[in-house]
């Protein structure tokens, strides 16, 4: 229970929390009446305040711009009206401008068909001139065409025959005589101890052109290699290709106990399978290589080089099996060895490949000159036709202008 006392009588009676709410929102409930109709006619007298002064506002810029357009009319008409003085000018002038230019048109007609005749006169010498020196130029150039296109037609030939045998020297040798010649120049330096002769023992029938081998300081077979040389000049007759010789030869090596077995040839000129570096048969024969002769000492190297790896492979392996541990090292060695032996490979088949592309280059620029020299003969036969053929009634045909100045101009001659 609260104790209130009234603000009129002073007297203080009690009510409970339920009376006290109620007492307390009736008095609330008033004041915010009182306060929202305040509030209400404030609002009433603001919007009337704000629609008259929109209504001053809109009249004040309605009367600016109708001012402005008064005065955009008032420009826009005198505009008009200089414009229509200023055509008013111009047609004026017209007669007399109209009148000038006959004249100056008649005037430059006379002078141009003055102008034509002298013209005409010069083209006649012009074209004597033109019909003496295309015959002399025609002259000159049959007379030395033939004597290019045999330079050119050699030249092809050179270049052709320096594609198939590139640095190797082969005037007047064999194919065998050559790679022999070319290993005995380094035998002494790069193959001291190694073993390079002819087969001749043919006890099975057949038998290679040369054998390689070389040991160690202690007599242990280092690399083989069964080699079979094939010129282009040996098998013309029958046009025989490479693979054809491929069994024959491993059949070779196998009998000869030979590690390698590598067909140096000439066959098959202008397969750019061949022609691009060392060519990888071993899918077909066992260790089966196909080179050109340029390629002969390069795969001696290659191939040495990794026997000689794998010798030392082998020397360790050995002592790892001797000693009880595991091979794993061995095996990671012969892999590194695979892949850098891939690796010269690649750079040398490239540089190759890149050599025979620039012959063939200068090989098709060649040919261009050649085909440009015999089609010159025509162009000018034509050339000839076109000057023999020029008259004054070609000149003339097609254009009337020109045809009836022509034909005034004979009339006053006549």
């Amino acid at each position: 229970m609260n104790e209130i006392i009234c603000p009129h009588c002073k007297k203080t009676f009690k009510v409970d929390e339920t009376g006290f709410a109620d007492i307390l929102k009736q008095v609330r409930d008033h004041q915010f009446e009182k306060e929202l109709h305040e509030r209400l006619d404030m609002a009433e007298k603001d919007k009337a305040n704000a629609v008259k002064l929109a209504e001053v506002n809109t009249k004040n810029v309605l009367q600016e711009d109708l001012a402005r357009k008064d005065k955009e009319f008032a420009e826009l008409l005198a505009k008009k009206e200089l414009k229509i003085a200023e055509m008013e000018s111009k047609i004026s002038n017209s007669e007399l401008q109209k009148k000038l230019a006959v004249t100056e048109a008649v005037n430059k007609i006379e002078k141009e068909r003055e102008e034509l005749t002298s013209e005409l006169k010069r083209k006649e010498t012009e074209k004597q001139l033109l019909e003496k020196s295309l015959n002399e130029r025609f002259s000159t150039e049959l007379k030395s065409k033939d004597d290019i296109i045999k330079m050119k037609d050699e030249e092809i030939v050179f270049r052709k025959d320096m594609k198939l045998k590139l640095s190797t020297k082969m005037v007047g040798e064999t194919l065998e005589q050559h790679c022999e010649f070319e290993f005995n120049k380094l035998r002494a330096t790069a193959f001291p101890t190694a073993y390079f002769e002819k087969d001749n023992d043919s006890k099975s029938g057949s038998k290679g052109d040369y054998i390689y081998r070389e040991t160690d300081e202690a007599g242990i077979e280092i690399i083989s290699i069964m080699f079979e040389m094939k010129n282009e000049g040996d098998e013309t007759a029958t046009k025989k290709k490479n693979e054809d010789f491929l069994r024959e030869l491993d059949k070779d090596r196998i009998e000869k106990k030979c590690e390698y077995a590598v067909l140096v040839t000439l066959l098959e000129a202008e397969n750019e399978l061949f022609n691009t570096g060392i060519v990888d048969f071993s899918h077909k024969h066992s260790k089966m290589y196909v080179i050109r002769p340029q390629f002969f000492i390069p795969i001696i190297t290659l191939l040495r080089n990794a026997a000689m790896n794998s010798l030392k492979y082998k020397a360790e392996l050995a002592l790892v099996k001797s000693q009880n541990i595991d091979i794993t090292n061995f095996e990671d060695n012969i892999n590194q060895f695979k892949e850098g032996f891939a690796k010269n490979y690649e750079l040398a088949s490239r540089k190759f490949k890149t050599a025979i592309e620039e012959i063939d280059k200068t090989i098709d620029h060649l040919q261009k000159t050649k085909d440009a020299l015999l089609s010159s003969e025509n162009n000018l036969r034509l050339a000839n036709n076109k000057a023999e053929d020029l008259t004054i009634k070609r000149l003339t045909c097609g254009n009337p202008t020109m045809t009836t100045k022509f034909d005034e101009l004979t009339d006053e001659e006549a």
